[in-house]
């Protein structure tokens, strides 16, 4: 039943990841992969916010399996943000991948944070 879970999370993921990355990128006429950071950011703060349930016992391990194993797993994508911040190093656009490098990690830690701290107002 497990597996499931993760697949039905996947399922819901994945195209949520395209269809977000190309509607963000769409709207941006910028080297900077702005959809991916966006994706990466959500998944990030969707994270948190389920990391700080768990914590108090307001989510189960099912939804645990299903949000972050299977929907999170598919939504975010660390093997495109490397490529692009290899792209963007390659054509010459060095400041754009540093930009890239930086941005994400510190957004996605600082969205991983604002997750756990808005799930313990909540519950606790």
């Amino acid at each position: 039943m497990n597996w499931l879970l993760v697949i039905t999370g996947a399922v819901v993921g994945a195209p949520l990841r395209y269809l977000t990355d190309r509607t963000i990128q769409s709207r941006h006429d910028s080297l900077f992969p702005w959809g991916t950071f966006t994706v990466n950011v959500v998944g990030c703060l969707i994270l948190g916010l389920l990391t700080g349930a768990v914590a108090a016992g307001a989510a189960s391990s099912a939804i645990r399996l299903f949000v972050a194993t299977g929907l999170c797993g598919a939504l975010t994508t660390y093997s495109t943000f490397s490529y692009e911040t290899l792209r963007l190093a390659e054509d010459g656009t060095r400041f754009y991948a540093a930009a890239n490098i930086t941005a994400s990690v510190v957004a996605g830690l600082g969205a991983a944070f604002t997750g756990v701290a808005l799930a313990r107002a909540i519950w606790a």
